[in-house]
């Protein structure tokens, strides 16, 4: 399997994260489970469909995808022959651009047609008939530098989703409001509407991504040094927030794995 992550443009760096790429030619169905990572994402199927087991039985996929923020990890198996184009989106991005409302979208990864805001299907239009992916992200960089002009930003959440960043996700609610400049009220309401997370639970999602920034390039790490490194002020609460997210204890979890979930979770 082979992954890509690539830069957007400059001027589409406040709105995109990464585009990235997935290839497989070898149709044996592995199954890949994945976890939250902070940001909400486009995704486009060019080969066979992909299985999802989200919160029920196992379904067939549609070719093009929504998927919000996150709060569990859920499972992927391929079909057939893999390639996908995905674009990451920063936190807010979809709400931004789209007038999405992203609480609707939290814990699901939708068909692309169920979504309402007829920019959204343009966009899926826009990369029709183009065979490789060069060529479509080309395509989504010129719709999406049109579309930032119409951008709906407020930058108290900006500057909250900014802050947890900076933090790696270690901030109390109420420092969050006195960076921003936003009760905890208006806090709320803002990250319900262009995160889909309350900012507590968003900061706990980053602080838990921050780990496996954290383990990259370490040759031995055990699990305590791990945690501290990681801003968890004890053991027991680092292994509780991990299984939370992952479903198993740090010390079973494979970082340097070549799977989806660690692809999308590391930086490098």
């Amino acid at each position: 399997m082979k992954f890509e992550r690539i830069s957007p443009k400059d001027e589409l760096k406040t709105f995109v994260d990464c585009y990235w790429t997935v290839e497989n030619q070898d149709p044996l169905p592995i199954e890949q489970k994945i976890i939250p990572d902070g940001f909400p994402e486009m995704i486009f199927h060019y080969g066979d469909p992909y299985r999802i087991k989200l919160n029920g039985p196992w379904e067939i996929q549609s070719p093009n995808l929504l998927g919000g923020q996150i709060t569990n990890h859920f499972f992927l198996k391929n079909t057939g022959i893999s390639s996908i184009l995905g674009i990451k989106f920063k936190p807010a991005a979809l709400a931004q651009l789209f007038d999405i409302s992203m609480h609707e979208l939290t814990n699901k990864v939708i068909p692309l047609h169920d979504i309402q805001p007829v920019d959204v299907k343009t966009l899926e239009s826009s990369i029709e008939g183009y065979d490789n992916h060069q060529q479509r992200i080309s395509a989504i960089e010129n719709f999406l530098i049109n579309k930032i002009k119409e951008a709906q930003v407020d930058m108290r959440v900006n500057k909250a989703i900014d802050r947890i960043f900076e933090s790696n996700g270690m901030i109390t609610v109420a420092g969050l409001c006195e960076f921003a400049g936003a009760s905890e009220r208006q806090l709320e309401r803002l990250f319900k509407k262009f995160i889909g997370l309350s900012p507590k639970l968003y900061a706990r999602v980053i602080q838990f991504s921050y780990i496996f920034q954290v383990i990259q390039g370490q040759k031995e790490m055990n699990g305590s040094e791990l945690g501290i490194a990681s801003g968890y002020y004890d053991q027991s609460h680092f292994i509780k927030n991990f299984k939370a997210f992952t479903g198993e204890d740090p010390s079973r979890y494979f970082f340097d794995q070549p799977s989806l979930a660690n692809f999308f979770m590391k930086k490098k």
